[in-house]
């Protein structure tokens, strides 16, 4: 598929992306489908956090999305602070089939807030969806849930591979935008001749280019 690459070719960003929610709604499930396409029945409990890799292209750059994933039960809530440092994106999962999973969403997302970057990119995730006549949190209340929080939402399973995929890209596409955004005002980081960004440098005639650089573009 044209979103993966060589292993081997150059990393221009890394993303760090974290995937919360309660216990057994399938986190670890989502995030197996994602990075290696699998899906175990007999999946175990996760103890504390694990995280797995995937690279691939967005907009012609290579992007390594590093997923992490933690146990959802209370007494493991004391990795938190470290678990969200430096995370660009979440993951907020929820079981469609138990309503207190959702319920739970306002909590989980109170504290990854407080914990997290202000611009961290955020989708709520609607899992196991392939057992409809089990549903127990009607589209509505989730979607209601997602726009009064500006958060994305996407229902999936992970078993069936719905929507997997296109929920962890439509995640990684969007912080690559705003990061590509970011790093056009804040160009003291910034590598030109590192091929990160596209289109974005303006040099202005009888300026060199790295004045060219400092003359400021509007992002």
């Amino acid at each position: 598929m044209s979103n993966y690459v060589d292993f081997n070719q150059k990393i221009d960003y890394v993303f760090k992306v974290v995937l919360i929610g309660d216990s057994a709604v399938g986190k670890s499930q989502l995030l197996a489908r994602f990075a290696r396409n699998e899906f175990s029945i007999d999946s175990k409990a996760t103890i504390g956090v694990e995280f797995q890799t995937k690279t691939l292209s967005i907009d012609n750059k290579t992007v390594k999305a590093q997923i992490w994933d933690t146990a959802g039960q209370e007494r493991y809530r004391a990795v938190t602070s470290a678990y969200y440092r430096g995370a660009v994106g979440a993951m907020l999962v929820y079981d469609m089939t138990k309503r207190q999973s959702f319920d739970h969403m306002a909590r989980w997302l109170e504290e990854l807030r407080g914990h997290a970057d202000k611009n961290i990119v955020i989708m709520l995730i609607g899992n196991k969806c392939d057992l409809g006549s089990l549903r127990a949190v009607p589209q509505e209340d989730a979607q209601e849930f997602a726009q009064r929080e500006n958060l994305f939402f996407m229902e999936t399973s992970a078993l069936e591979s719905t929507n997997v995929e296109t929920a962890f890209l439509t995640v990684l596409t969007e912080i690559y935008r705003i990061i590509s955004k970011k790093t056009l005002t804040a160009n003291d980081d910034f590598d030109p001749n590192s091929g990160l960004l596209k289109g974005t440098r303006i040099i202005v005639p009888g300026q060199d280019a790295d004045d060219g650089k400092r003359g400021g573009c509007c992002g």
